[in-house]
């Protein structure tokens, strides 16, 4: 008796297979000079106080000559990388085969796409490319990267996976292949996996030849962060004025023992503090955000362009963070988890960033585009009291008057409230900060007692979250209250995922609702009317934020309507 075995998760041998775009290479490929030019640089600056210099002499065309090979070499496997690199999409999830001596097959379901990112570095921008990034849950690296396309392709390509994400079924499946005799810029591979000796057509063709039935959704602009902002933001921040006392320290040595050698010495630190702050104002200059239909839309970046589109529902947690030199202006910045951001290799959350500065009306209108419903009568009186309330108020609880001996400063701020959408954490008298997180979000919880805090009676709530800069907990609270608040708070959490919406956002009920009224209407674009954009809850939650955030978010929900009925 025989047995047929298949190899688990074959991809369907229907679907059609296209490369990205064939510049690629070269916008990959430059990376390794840039790292020689590095490298070159740093062994002749360490050099330099003991009088070497790699570059005197005939040395300068010695590593000339090798920056170009090494180039070479890099620029060629780059095109080989590019050659075995193919993808392909259907209406449950994008496929990725890519690996030169290691094949890899990674796929991207998307009912669990949790982001959407358009990536211009630079050497790209001057190509007119773009690389789309896929977020799903399970993990930093737990998305896949379709680079380099064209970016009219890339945002194509955007609105029709936001679309299947969302349990629509507009347009049609991918393109088929081209004609045989297509030319060089054919459309696909084909049906099934790629012949290992052809090579599809150009993946830029190829997406501009499928048919994109999902318009690009409407969006109104909500925020925007002044260049004048962002720097003085910087510049009132502990990195620069570490910054400046080094340098001014650094200049009084050398001045003082009359040796410039001393100025190299520190120069890791003030590159590495410079590099961080420079590294902030190029990731965070330009910022926007808009909402439409499909989520939260956010723009920024100098050198590196992003483009970011959350789904709603994808934010797991919420932190407004407010530093003390930033308490005059009374800025805040916010930042969200999101499944599959995490953080990068360099420890940057970059891509968490819901606003990097702004006032507090901004940041309250940030809050309300992941949380538009917070749950209680008065939501704003609530924020107030958590951003900048000390003692337990009207609505929070706080940490014993008994662990000021644990935490003298910022003892009277420790709490947290409890909404019917959320729970609420604030702590720190320096930094305040005020994490959120919705009940259906919490992912488990925990309680961390010290040998301090066992003697005091008291205990630290903890939130687990998602990888990110999020981290929820509030200290030294009384135990039993801490132990009362993690068995409602499993329960709250329990009740909240059973009562939550699915993860197609867009459900097939809804849609039938909706071409249901598009026919009486006669209104083309209509999958994005009623959609889970907060088209009810924005304005009405929106109440509570003060004049100018409510003015935003009521505006912005009543064009983004109108322009989809347009």
């Amino acid at each position: 008796m025989s047995e047929s075995t298949t190899q688990p998760d074959a991809p369907p041998t229907d679907l059609t297979w296209h490369r990205v775009h064939p510049v690629t290479p070269v916008v990959r490929g430059w990376s390794v000079i840039a790292v020689l030019l590095v490298i070159v640089g740093n062994q002749t600056l360490d050099g330099l106080p003991a009088g070497q210099n790699m570059l005197a002499g005939n040395g300068w065309w010695q590593i000339l000559g090798g920056i170009v090979v090494v180039g070479l070499i890099g620029l060629g496997y780059s095109a080989l990388a590019w050659r075995m690199t193919t993808y392909a999409i259907d209406d449950e999830s994008v496929r990725l085969h890519t690996g030169v001596l290691f094949r890899q097959q990674r796929k991207a379901r998307l009912d669990r796409l949790q982001a959407v990112d358009i990536v211009q570095p630079l050497v790209a921008r001057l190509f007119g490319l773009a690389e789309l990034k896929l977020e799903v849950a399970g993990g930093s690296d737990s998305g896949i990267k379709l680079g380099f396309l064209k970016l009219d392709d890339a945002n194509h390509l955007r609105a029709e996976l936001l679309a299947r994400a969302a349990g629509l079924r507009v347009g049609g499946a991918p393109a088929r292949p081209a004609a045989p005799g297509a030319g060089p810029t054919g459309a696909s591979v084909g049906p099934g996996e790629p012949p290992a000796g052809e090579a599809p057509g150009d993946a830029s063709a190829a997406v501009g030849h499928v048919d994109l039935g999902a318009p690009e959704a409407p969006e109104q602009p909500v925020m925007e962060v002044p260049p004048g902002r962002l720097v003085w933001s910087l510049v009132r921040t502990v990195a620069m004025i570490v910054l400046v006392l080094a340098v001014l320290g650094l200049i009084g040595v050398a001045i003082g023992t009359r040796e410039i050698g001393t100025l190299f010495t520190a120069l890791p630190l003030v590159l590495g503090v410079g590099g961080y702050l420079f590294g902030r104002f190029t990731r965070e200059f330009n910022f926007r955000s808009a909402i439409s239909p499909d989520g939260i839309r956010l723009r920024h970046g100098l050198l590196e362009t992003r483009s970011q589109t959350i789904p709603p529902g994808r934010v797991q947690a919420i932190r407004l963070t407010q530093g003390l030199l930033w308490r005059s202006a009374d800025w805040w910045r916010v930042e969200v988890n999101v499944a599959g951001y995490g953080l990068s290799a360099d420890g940057t959350t970059n891509n968490s960033v819901l606003l990097p500065v702004g006032t507090r009306d901004e940041a309250l209108g940030a809050v309300w585009l992941v949380l538009p419903d917070l749950g209680t009568a008065d939501p704003r009186a609530l924020l107030d009291e958590a951003l900048s309330g000390i003692d337990a108020g009207e609505h929070f609880t706080t940490a014993p008057r008994r662990t000021r001996v644990l935490d003298p400063i910022a003892w009277r701020r420790n709490g947290f409230t409890v909404t019917g959408r959320a729970l609420v954490l604030r702590r720190g008298r320096l930094v305040r900060r005020v994490e959120i997180v919705p009940h259906e979000r919490t992912q488990s919880l925990g309680l961390q007692q010290g040998p301090w805090q066992r003697r005091l009676g008291v205990a630290t709530f903890a939130v687990h979250s998602v990888p990110g800069p999020v981290t929820p907990t509030v200290p030294h609270l009384d135990q039993h209250v801490a132990g009362a608040l993690m068995d409602e708070q499993a329960r709250r959490a329990r009740e909240a995922r059973a009562h939550a919406g699915p993860e197609l956002w867009m459900r097939r009920d809804e849609v039938a609702a909706v071409v249901e009224t598009i026919e009486d209407d006669d209104v083309e674009t209509a999958p994005y009317v009623g959609t889970a954009a907060p088209a009810e809850t924005l304005p009405s939650a929106a109440r509570g934020l003060g004049d100018d955030a409510a003015d935003d978010l009521r505006g912005a929900d009543d064009q983004t309507s109108g322009d989809a009925r347009e």
